[in-house]
Formats: structure tokens, C-alpha cells, sequence
């Protein structure tokens, strides 16, 4: 009978080796198909004009690595200034949309008032609207406000989010009631309990929040792209098209690559920083109880 017991759980130790073995080729294989796109942005952007335009079957690895593409992209616009018009718009925006989206998820989660789930309800129906009816209505009453070509027009239509409410609401309703009701006994006004109480409990849901809509500010293409012509306005995302469109991205691929590089560089580089932090405040948004 043992050695029946140690056969058995010999055959179950190779099982799970074996599980363990299939998982992580499948892992690595999904991995080297979602990692080789920008290994070879990175690769070609070494490559000079020449030896891109040269290769009948494409290589691998650079033969003579240059970092002059680089350069090149940007001497073709001035995609110096489109990072600072970035930067300026990535920053207000996700500072206003904190602004607005704390207080709401606090008043939904802990403030009692007639018509609250009405309205929350409402909100999240808002979800169901296609995100082009979305950017149609704002179009038009951008234009009608004679905010083109403005910061105030390029941010406006993204300080709120309703997700953003959503996640953070249901964060802040984990929160014992207990505290509130505590904090109400000694004085403490909503707002105090908000800054004093909520937020450090809550902090790495709103973290996730921030870098989340960092990432979506830095890659918004279809809004600037359709609210600004000037190029004083412009965003990376309109530098990029800029590049393409001007007939020097299809002249020299290389330093086309070295642009996307550039503006893909920062984005990833908050991603792999905070990207911890982003897992655990989605685990805690998603979990009730």
C-alpha cells in the first residue's frame, strides 16, 4: 500500500512538472510574439536608409548600428515641442480629471441623497454610448464654443470618466462603514474624512487610476488629431502622422521607427515603474467584501 502511495504521488509530482513545463513555453511564446513588434521598431531604427532600402530579406540584428535616425526625427518636425504640448496636456488633464472623478466616487460610495442609485445608474449607462457618437457630440460643441485649437478644447472633453468613477466608488465602499460613522462622532467633516481617511486607504486604486489615464492621455491620437490643425497645438501622436504624411517616414523607414521609439520610450518606462502598483489597485477595485 505505501508503495502504491509513492507511485501515486510521483505520477502526480510529473504531472504538475509537465503542467508547469506546458505553461511556461506557452508563456514564452506569447511572450516573444507581443515583445518582437518593438524589437524589431528598435533594430530597424539602428539601421541606416541604405542598408534598410538594401535588404531583399531583412535582418535580424544591425549590421552597422546608428543612432543618427534619431537625430533625424527630430530635425523632420518639431517633435521637441510636440513632447512639452504633450506633457502640459497629459498633466492638467489627469490632474482636473482627479479632481472630479475623487470627489463623485466619495459621494456615491458614502453620501446619502434622494435619487443616488438613479443616478448612478444613469452614469453607467453612459458606458454603453459608442465612443464615436462620443467624440461627434464633442466635435461639435468644441467648435461651437470656438475652442479649436486650444488646450482648453483638447482637455475639456476628457476630465471625467465614468470607469474611473466606477473603479474608484467601488474601492471606496470596501471601506468599513464604521470609520465613517466614527469620524462623523468626532467632527470630521466629509471632506477631511476624504483626505484624511479614504484617500491613504485607497491609495493604490487611485495610483492605478492616474498612471491609467497618463497611458491614455500619452497615446490619444483620434481627439488631437481631429480638434487641432495648428501645428503650435499639436500632440507626439500628430508629430508621428506629421512625420509619415510629410513623405519623410516612407522615404527613410528608419528614422520613421526612431520617432515611434522615442515617444513609445517614456510611456513603458511608468508602465514597468508602477506596474505593481496598477495590478494591485485593479485587484482591489475588482474585489468587494
Amino acid at each position: 500500500m505505501e508503495k502504491n502511495f509513492k507511485k501515486t504521488e510521483k505520477n502526480a509530482l510529473i504531472k504538475k512538472r509537465v503542467s508547469k513545463t506546458v505553461i511556461y513555453v506557452l508563456l514564452g511564446i506569447w511572450a516573444l510574439a507581443v515583445l518582437f513588434p518593438f524589437y524589431w521598431m528598435i533594430n530597424s531604427s539602428l539601421k541606416t536608409p541604405a542598408a534598410y532600402n538594401s535588404e531583399s530579406v531583412p535582418r535580424l540584428f544591425a549590421a552597422d548600428p546608428t543612432f543618427g535616425n534619431y537625430k533625424d526625427a527630430f530635425a523632420s518636425v518639431p517633435l521637441a515641442d510636440y513632447f512639452i504640448n504633450t506633457i502640459i496636456f497629459t498633466v492638467v488633464t489627469t490632474a482636473v480629471m482627479m479632481a472630479v472623478i475623487v470627489p463623485a466616487a466619495f459621494a456615491f460610495s458614502r453620501m446619502q441623497f434622494r435619487g443616488k442609485n438613479l443616478l448612478f445608474t444613469a452614469f453607467l449607462s453612459l458606458m454603453m454610448i459608442p465612443n464615436e457618437l462620443v467624440v461627434i457630440t464633442n466635435f461639435v460643441t468644441i467648435t461651437n464654443l470656438d475652442l479649436r485649437n486650444t488646450f482648453t478644447g483638447l482637455i475639456l472633453p476628457s476630465v471625467t470618466s465614468v470607469f474611473y468613477i466606477y473603479l474608484l466608488k467601488e474601492n471606496f465602499a470596501q471601506v468599513p462603514d464604521e470609520l465613517y460613522l466614527a469620524a462623523k462622532v468626532d467632527g470630521t467633516s466629509d471632506w477631511k474624512y476624504l483626505w484624511k481617511v479614504m484617500l491613504p486607504i485607497c491609495r493604490p486604486t487611485v495610483i492605478t487610476v492616474t498612471i491609467l489615464k497618463v497611458i491614455e492621455c500619452w497615446n490619444s491620437f483620434v481627439w488631437p488629431r481631429l480638434i487641432t490643425d495648428k501645428e503650435e497645438y499639436f500632440l507626439i501622436s500628430n508629430g508621428i502622422q506629421q512625420i509619415r504624411e510629410s513623405g519623410f517616414g516612407r522615404q527613410n523607414i528608419p528614422a520613421m521607427m526612431a520617432a515611434v521609439v522615442v515617444v513609445s520610450i517614456p510611456i513603458i518606462l511608468v508602465f514597468l515603474f508602477f506596474r505593481k502598483k496598477i495590478m494591485e489597485g485593479v485587484a482591489r477595485g475588482g474585489t468587494k467584501g
